[in-house]
């Protein structure tokens, strides 16, 4: 196990990963191998890990077109490891998305405004052909992988394994992910974005207490449908949660910032009388550079890959992440819209190749269920599949499900716990502490495998 004495190092550079492991810091004892470049660009770090960013050695790519250069080869492994890059500079980059180019003023902007102008006399079969139009070339997008893409945790994988080799540490403790020893954890979300979404509301909470799961909803404050106290009172008395969804769901809400502000303003007050600590946008637009104007606890509007969404992006992560004050839920599986209307699979295959695909990574699978597109027969029989799916997997595995609240509640808190040395062995302290659990990163065969008290996980 790593000693528990204090070494020193750049704490910008460990910080992201020590924020996802909670471990001692002095395992992360790292420094840069050079200068950091004046330009950014994408670069790779081993076999699948695209990063974006500067670094200190090669070149940098303004785009996927051509081969990469690989900085793996640049790690120096002595004891205190010599990185060519900036993780926590890499890191950021992706979850908040700033390796994408902007568009503003784009033609793309004007033909956003006319179609949401135009939305509300589209018919449903109209909407999904304009979109698969848009969507048409989402297939050929490279990164941020399709179905799922958890750069972020391979590079913070990569990173602490590289760090175990140059200090000659077999294992290293640290707090595990979630509360209890959970190898997982799954939310579901229903977005209502119409009036007949808004009556189908009290029967999908029957679906979703038939198999004994609870959601959140979020709602529309303005120009929808009508949000009454009762209605909002029916679905917390239930055990569900509401949530605050975009001022109007217009398409606009980034559009200006100008504009922005005065809706956030709105957007704020409707969230303290409703009691809702977290925010969606409509559509998943997103500016995280703004997001320090919500005063909500968290915000569900990042998702993990948008090939198929209105903006395009992605932030490469499994897991919830901060960004400053505000705890970012990401979304990472696709839109039942999105499954259903622009892809056309009637199935839930997809979303259970996800679902593997995040738990092999111990992270969050969080859904978007919109009440509006899961009236009709088929549709809430494939939904009513997804629950049973996750029914079965709940019985036989040891996942989470948890509310977005609760999943704020606990990542808070694990923010602020630590490994401290305990005799010949370590335990968690701070706040919730008692529902933590303690984990091992193990160097098996070069390969990082976490282990639990009563189980391993690779």
């Amino acid at each position: 196990m790593i000693p528990c004495a204090q070494v020193h190092s750049d704490k910008n550079l460990t910080r992201a990963v020590l924020d996802r492991y909670r471990c001692l810091p002095e395992v992360l004892e790292w420094s840069l191998s050079g200068a950091l470049s004046s330009d950014e660009g994408f670069f790779q770090f081993g076999v699948g890990a695209i990063c974006f960013g500067r670094s200190c050695h090669g070149t940098r790519k303004p785009d996927l077109r051509d081969g990469l250069y690989d900085t793996l080869g640049d790690v120096v492994q002595n004891a205190a490891l010599k990185l060519p890059f900036d993780p926590t500079e890499v890191i950021d980059n992706l979850r908040l998305e700033r390796y994408i180019a902007g568009t503003k003023g784009s033609f793309r902007d004007v033909l956003k405004k006319t179609y949401y102008q135009l939305r509300p006399f589209l018919s449903l079969s109209l909407r999904a052909q304009i979109q698969r139009f848009r969507a048409r070339n989402w297939g050929k997008a490279v990164f941020p992988k399709w179905p799922v893409d958890t750069t972020v945790e391979d590079l913070c994988e990569r990173l602490l394994l590289l760090s175990m080799e140059a200090q000659n540490v077999e294992k290293v403790p640290f707090v595990w992910f979630w509360p209890n020893g959970a190898n997982g954890c799954v939310t579901i979300t229903h977005d209502v974005e119409g009036e007949a979404g808004r009556a189908f509301c009290a029967d999908l909470m029957d679906i979703d207490d038939s198999f004994q799961f609870k959601s959140s909803f979020q709602i529309v404050p303005e120009s929808r449908y009508e949000v009454s106290p009762g209605f909002l009172e029916n679905i917390r008395s239930r055990g569900f949660e509401v949530a605050v969804h975009d001022l109007n769901h217009d398409g606009q809400l980034y559009d200006n910032r100008e504009e922005f502000l005065r809706r956030a303003k709105k957007i704020n007050q409707y969230g303290v009388e409703w009691q809702a600590k977290g925010f969606r946008a409509g559509a998943l637009y997103r500016n995280p550079d703004w997001f320090d104007a919500l005063d909500f606890s968290y915000e569900m509007s990042m998702p993990n890959v948008a090939h198929l969404d209105p903006q395009s992006g992605g932030c490469c992560t499994v897991m919830p992440y901060f960004i400053k004050d505000i705890l970012e839920i990401p979304v990472t599986t696709v839109q039942d819209y999105m499954l259903f209307h622009v892809v056309q699979n009637r199935s839930i295959d997809l979303w259970k190749a996800q679902v593997g695909a995040i738990l092999k990574k111990n992270g969050l699978a969080s859904f978007i269920v919109h009440p509006d597109y899961i009236m009709e027969r088929e549709t809430k029989t494939l939904y009513e599949d997804l629950l049973r799916y996750f029914r079965d997997l709940r019985s036989q595995t040891d996942i989470w499900v948890a509310l977005p609240h609760e999943i704020d509640s606990w990542w808070r808190a694990r923010s602020h716990m630590s490994v401290e040395p305990d005799g010949n062995s370590c335990r968690i302290v701070g706040e919730g502490a008692a529902i933590a659990t303690l984990a091992y990163a193990r160097n098996v065969g070069g390969k990082l495998v976490y282990e639990l008290e009563r189980n391993v996980v690779a």
